[in-house]
């Protein structure tokens, strides 16, 4: 049996275990199942690592994206560049640590973006916020991280002259996530029109109530789900290489 999961505090949001078991069946891929495994503490893994040892690779979500690397025999150069792993391949006694909510989140956006969407709010600063900043320095959009305390800016600094200047926003923090369906990151809504992009990496429910507030003041939106899906297949293809 080849063994795959999913680890993190809380998973029963997550599209992963049903992508991944439809994709086997799909496939014909019998001898592969997929499972969540939810851990209270990151020091939990090795435990996890001992009782499944036929594990070949795991996910890796909220919070453990940044607590995992220590538990990492080796990183790739983009999980180091990244400074975050969502991506662990369990190969000859050594765990290697990958991101591929880098690629995910670039093969998202790239067909929507426009020359206006040169400036960027990045909301949160864990790890798939790191994971977004890398991506928009690549693409050379000028970001700020936004955060409650250890941002570049925090929510009180968000005027709203500075939203109606950064015509691209990705919230990367879970608030509006289910069952939190009515909660919202508390930035200026006022400002935001039709040359805004905003992102909300949240997939449960399909549209936040950031998402429909920013489309309701004429903005182009974009949930999570075709980044998870990138992410997932870019997943697969560095277990299997």
């Amino acid at each position: 049996m080849r063994r795959f999961g999913l680890i993190g505090k809380t998973l029963g949001h997550s599209f992963s275990a049903k992508y991944f078991n439809e994709k086997f069946r799909r496939e014909n891929l019998d001898d592969h199942t997929y499972a969540l495994f939810e851990l209270p503490n990151i020091e939990a893994l090795p435990e996890l690592l001992a009782k499944h040892d036929d594990l070949v690779g795991l996910n890796v979500t909220i919070p453990y994206k940044e607590a995992v690397i220590p538990f990492c025999t080796s990183l790739t150069d983009e999980a180091t560049a990244i400074g975050a792993v969502n991506c662990l391949l369990l190969k000859d006694n050594k765990i290697i640590g990958h991101n591929t909510d880098a690629a995910g989140f670039k093969l998202s956006i790239r067909p929507f973006l426009e020359p206006q969407h040169d400036r960027a709010l990045i909301l949160g600063t864990g790890g798939a916020a790191k994971a977004v900043r890398y991506v928009l320095k690549d693409l050379g959009i000028s970001c700020a991280m936004v955060s409650r305390t250890n941002g570049v800016l925090t929510y009180e600094m968000l005027s709203p002259q500075l939203v109606a200047t950064c015509k691209l926003i990705v919230n990367c923090t879970p608030v509006g996530t289910f069952p939190q369906v009515d909660e919202m990151p508390q930035i200026p809504l006022e400002t935001i029109g039709k040359d805004h992009f905003v992102i909300d990496l949240i997939y449960n429910p399909e549209m936040t109530k950031l998402l429909q507030a920013s489309a309701e003041r004429g903005a182009l939106i974009l949930n999570g789900t075709d980044m998870l899906r990138f992410q997932a297949d870019r997943a697969w293809n560095f277990w299997n290489e």
